[in-house]
């Protein structure tokens, strides 16, 4: 009997130590979840009797160089409803329908399915969206909105881009400078019971959103009118398939304007620009992609004469040709089995380098290619940075397709030599020659020159690379001297301006199949020659009629000249010379 007791005694004990660790732990967990866990539960529980609504940040501005804004938000809807708390869902439908014209359908769809909110539309006018509000319909939520508004419509149209319809930067410095334009977006909480129904009289919280900074560029609103003005009005002249021309300061890489028509209308981004109106499917959005491409940095071409630039400084920098040099040109170069012709078929006869530039002739410039040889001549592509991207700070730029050195004979050399068999970007060319001329610096091309708050305080400036010593500071000045007597003197003739010092190189090249009939023309200019401030350059692509770039591109950079330099505080130089004098006709 005792011995029974006792066994039964310490069974009691071993439960009565169970159940005590057991409580213990019980007590242990609870004191955890209530103290180290109790925010993490708090939160949450308001999770799960909080709904919320996003609300967008208003982005940031983009401004051009004096202010003028190019790109702003306007106060737009979006439209929503919550299943749970539609207590009349046909009223809804119908009203919705009306207000939206939407096809009732549709929204009866959205308004029946089960969900904690369903979008109904976004960007809506703020007038409909009043409007709804007005019904006081439970269960539908009108919250304001932003919608991106660019004033100046077409204008610069593939350099600032635009947005989708979450306000997300697509294309252009919109997607660019996305985490500086964006902004952070708010919150609206409404305490809702077990059903997703929200609770009178608790109201509701606010996150406020913070609206996203400004950018300040270096694009100029009526330069860039006035360029795009003329571009317009040469690619009409000229039945041209499309015109790109860069305006930009060789000193820093500021981009003044960047013209490529026919642009596309910014508040309308999605509707074709050419005749193909009726495209749909892939179709349409390779066409939208096309249309959207900035051919200044996304497509690349054969630059043609302008590119005699660089076999200039290349052969200067080396010392492989001096300006006294003495050159014959038959109207053409045989080189190995090759005859390389010059544009003058019954050739330019004897002349000095300067007058091989003024004359654009071919024969030259391809002695002076053979002359550097290929490894040199890769030398310099490198120290000029033709083998790399500039670092413009727009997206897709790309990169020059040139031969392979272990596959480039002297003919291959001899063509490239006069800008023929490779291909560059316009905004490679342009800032190759900027360093060229500018004392030897590259500087990096852009657009971004500061970052503000939305009340215009500068938050940051913007910094871009720049690296020295391309050429010699002699070279550089050499350069500017002869390429300035190709305007006074030589092909470049329609681009000079009285009471101005122009430098330039016009180019005329044919495009890829030869003998199809199409040709790039272009002109290169910079003024003033001796201390260059502004640099153009303009590409005329298949014009019809003559095409020779000193005739047609020539003066369009003329024209550009005469109006945007005095705007720019640009003074006259030069004695003037009667007038006419440097009107005569330059063909490449």
């Amino acid at each position: 009997m005792i011995r029974t007791m006792v066994y039964h005694r310490k069974k009691i004990r071993v439960v009565f130590v169970i159940c005590a660790l057991l409580l213990l732990g019980l007590v242990g967990r609870l004191l955890y979840l209530m103290g180290a866990q109790a925010e993490y539960y708090s939160k949450k529980a308001d999770d799960l009797h909080e709904r919320e609504r996003d609300i967008k940040a208003a982005r940031g501005k983009i401004l051009d160089i004096n202010g003028n804004i190019l790109a702003d938000n306007r106060t737009v809807c979006t439209v929503s409803v919550i299943h749970s708390q539609i207590k009349d869902p046909e009223k809804v439908i119908q009203v919705l329908a009306k207000e939206l014209t939407m096809d009732e359908e549709t929204i009866r769809k959205k308004v029946e399915k089960i969900s904690s909110i369903e979008r109904i539309r976004t960007n809506v006018e703020k007038a409909t969206g009043d409007a709804i509000r007005e019904y006081a319909l439970a269960g539908v939520k009108v919250d304001e909105d932003y919608k991106r508004y660019y004033p100046c419509g077409s204008l610069a149209s593939k350099v600032l881009g635009f947005t989708g319809g979450d306000n997300q930067g697509i294309i252009g410095l919109e997607v660019k400078y996305d985490e500086i334009l964006k902004g952070e977006p708010g919150k609206i909480l409404t305490v809702t019971d077990a059903r997703g129904v929200e609770i009178d009289g608790t109201g509701e919280r606010r996150k406020e959103p913070v609206a996203g900074n400004t950018l300040r560029t270096s694009l100029d609103v009526n330069i860039q009118k006035y360029v795009q003005q003329a571009a317009l009005k040469v690619m009409e002249e000229k039945q041209a398939e499309r015109v790109s021309i860069l305006l930009m300061n060789p000193r820093n890489g500021e981009i003044y304007a960047c013209v490529n028509v026919p642009e596309f209308d910014l508040n309308d981004p999605f509707t074709l620009n050419t005749e193909e109106t009726a495209a749909d499917g892939k179709k349409k959005q390779d066409l939208l992609n096309q249309m959207w491409r900035n051919p200044c940095l996304n497509d690349t071409y054969e630059p043609g004469s302008t590119f005699k630039i660089i076999t200039m400084a290349a052969g200067l920098e080396e010392g492989v040709v001096s300006t006294e040099d003495r050159f014959f040109c038959p109207g053409y170069k045989v080189v190995e089995d090759r005859r390389i012709h010059c544009a003058k078929r019954t050739g330019h006869g004897a002349q000095n380098f300067v007058e091989g530039a003024q004359n654009s002739c071919n024969p030259v410039f391809i002695e002076v290619g053979l002359r550097l040889g290929v490894d040199n001549y890769y030398k310099y592509f490198k120290q000029f940075g033709l083998l790399k991207k500039t670092g413009i700070d727009l997206p897709g730029e790309a990169g020059t397709i040139m031969h392979n050195p272990k596959n480039m004979g002297e003919v291959e050399l001899a063509t490239v030599s006069f800008g023929q068999s490779f291909q560059i970007t316009p905004i490679q060319l342009a800032t190759t020659v900027s360093a060229i001329i500018n004392g030897g610096n590259r500087i990096t091309p852009h657009f971004g020159i500061s970052v503000e708050s939305a009340d215009g305080t500068e938050v940051q400036t913007l910094e871009y690379p720049v690296e020295t010593g391309i050429v010699s500071k002699e070279t550089s000045r050499t350069v500017r001297t002869i390429l300035e007597t190709v305007v006074s003197e030589g092909s470049g003739k329609n681009a000079g301006i009285e009471g101005f010092s122009i430098g330039g190189k016009t180019a005329t090249s044919q495009t890829l199949p030869r003998g199809s009939g199409r040709y790039i023309s272009s002109f290169l200019g910079f003024a003033p020659a001796e201390d260059p401030k502004v640099l153009a350059l303009c590409i005329i692509h298949n014009p019809k009629g003559m095409y020779y770039g000193g005739i047609i591109a020539a003066p369009v950079v003329r024209s550009i000249f005469e109006n945007v330099l005095p705007y720019l505080g640009i003074e006259k130089t030069v004695t003037e010379t009667p007038s006419g004098e440097n009107r005569a006709d330059g063909v490449d």
